[in-house]
């Protein structure tokens, strides 16, 4: 494979993760391998006192480890992913709803909750002064 470390080069990895939904940060810090992966808020941190060469093959030592699904891509990323030799790991499929059971959405109120307020709390929500005798 003939690769060429320039910045460039650098560019096309860092859209293969904006394709992918991933921020690319460079960032000072103590990272053992030069990185850091924040899976869960989609975010790479590359230390920023890597030059061009270190930063791009820390992208690319990281690129397979990302869970996303390969069919994203636009046809350009796909030939460099080919060229790289890279494969994606597909996201894990979400388990099916059993039947007759359909999954709440986040943030719903159970059916058992009382949200209703009671009379005493509508009057004392008022902003209307006490009266002073």
């Amino acid at each position: 494979m003939s690769f060429k470390y320039t910045p460039t080069a650098l560019k096309k990895i860092e859209q293969i993760y904006d394709e992918a939904k991933y921020l690319v940060r460079y960032e000072k810090g103590n990272f053992a391998s030069g990185y850091c992966v924040l899976e869960h808020k989609k975010v790479v941190v590359v230390n920023k006192f890597l030059n061009v060469e270190g930063r791009i093959n820390a992208l690319i030592e990281i690129l397979p480890s990302i869970l996303v699904d390969p069919d994203i891509f636009s046809g350009e990323t796909l030939k460099l992913l080919d060229q790289l030799d890279i494969q994606f790991q597909a996201p894990p499929e979400p388990p099916p709803a059993t039947e007759g059971q359909e999954e709440a959405p986040a943030g719903a109120i159970s059916e058992e909750a009382d949200t209703s307020e009671s009379p005493d709390q509508a009057t004392e929500d008022t902003n209307e002064p006490d009266h002073i005798v």
